[in-house]
């Protein structure tokens, strides 16, 4: 075979190369049905990387609720609650229930009245107090 009998599908070294194959000039393309395709839907916008650390906290914390484990039980009015951070609390309720060691407990909490003193940790009165579940 020569240089100018190439097998059909492949050009020859001497033959100019064609840019791209011709077809329709239609931008949408069609859907074997003849219906046009969807368009593309386009992506939102991308977030840039931040700038640097959040000045302020960015998980909203009420500072007199606590959550953490009963380490002083009983049918109160004495509580005594370590939060997972290990604070120690010492909390005074009466008629707030009966909460055995361990169980995990959400507080809301008060001023401590000064006239009681529950044990060791940071005195509170308890305003709201409800097991996790």
């Amino acid at each position: 075979m020569s240089a100018e009998q190439t097998p059909s599908g492949t050009p020859s070294p001497s033959a100019p190369a064609s840019a791209a194959p011709t077809g329709p000039t239609d931008p949408t393309p069609s859907s074997p049905s003849g219906r046009p395709a969807r368009s593309r839907v386009p992506l939102p916008p991308t977030l840039r990387p931040p700038t640097g650390p959040p000045r302020k906290p960015t998980d909203a914390r009420r500072a007199n609720v606590l959550a953490g484990r009963i380490n002083r039980g009983g049918d109160g009015p004495c509580y005594g609650l370590v939060t997972d951070d290990g604070r120690q609390y010492a909390l005074h309720g009466t008629g707030r229930g009966t909460f055995a060691v361990g169980t995990t407990v959400r507080v809301t909490v008060g001023p401590p009245d000064p006239t009681v003193d529950c044990g060791p940790g940071t005195p509170a009165t308890i305003v709201d107090i409800s097991p996790v579940v």
